[in-house]
């Protein structure tokens, strides 16, 4: 992941966060969890943190934050020089990521994430890049769909053992179709048997004429 400076468009929504980063030390990125479970529509917090140490401030700091899928990388948080740049965010989350600022300023990424859909499963990346360093770390989230949608999409199917209802259900149908059946069967019945009537009348006649 690289970072274009020059492209990125600077907002000033809010102040330059200071913060304080050992020069000394390696500078790391770490993922708080490694993957995550949610349901659609609910609310899920990912968390990362970074290398920090009281006494020493600056400006220049960076932060991407994306998910990327086999389709596409949609940017989920920016932090361009200090400041956070909403402009950047992807229209998938619009409205429905915050960022906790109070803990940035520890060294802790937090993004709340609300009202999660199927889509927005998949691997999320985090790169911070200061003065003395950059890093990234990645975390997994799979959202499922709700239990109330999987009920309506789920076809309806008998309970094992329990096949009363459908006996009902088919006699239900097949009743009237078999009644117009034996219907047509006793028309057809006496219609040949008064055809046979008449026909032995007839011969009955001939031999009484002759």
């Amino acid at each position: 992941m690289e970072f274009k400076d020059s492209h990125v468009p600077v907002v000033s929504v809010s102040a330059p966060l200071f913060l304080s980063v050992s020069s000394a030390a390696t500078f790391v990125v770490n993922v708080t969890q490694s993957s995550y479970q949610a349901e659609e529509n609910h609310n899920v917090t990912l968390e990362w943190t970074f290398t920090t140490t009281p006494g020493t401030s600056w400006t220049h700091l960076f932060i991407r934050c994306e998910l990327t899928t086999d389709h596409r990388a949609s940017v989920l948080y920016q932090v361009h020089e200090g400041v956070e740049v909403s402009e950047s965010q992807d229209q998938q989350f619009a409205g429905r990521v915050q960022s906790d600022k109070d803990v940035l300023r520890e060294g802790r990424l937090r993004l709340h994430v609300s009202r999660l859909r199927p889509e927005d499963s998949g691997l999320y990346l985090c790169e911070v890049k200061t003065d003395y360093g950059s890093s990234v770390q990645n975390c997994r989230l799979s959202v499922s769909a709700a239990a109330d949608q999987l009920h309506t999409r789920r076809p309806l199917t008998p309970e094992p053992g329990n096949h009363t209802w459908i006996y009902l259900f088919i006699g239900l149908i097949l009743t009237p179709a078999a009644v117009s059946l034996v219907l047509k069967l006793k028309k057809s019945y006496y219609r040949k048997k008064k055809g046979q009537q008449s026909y032995r009348n007839s011969r009955l006649n001939q031999r009484i004429r002759t």
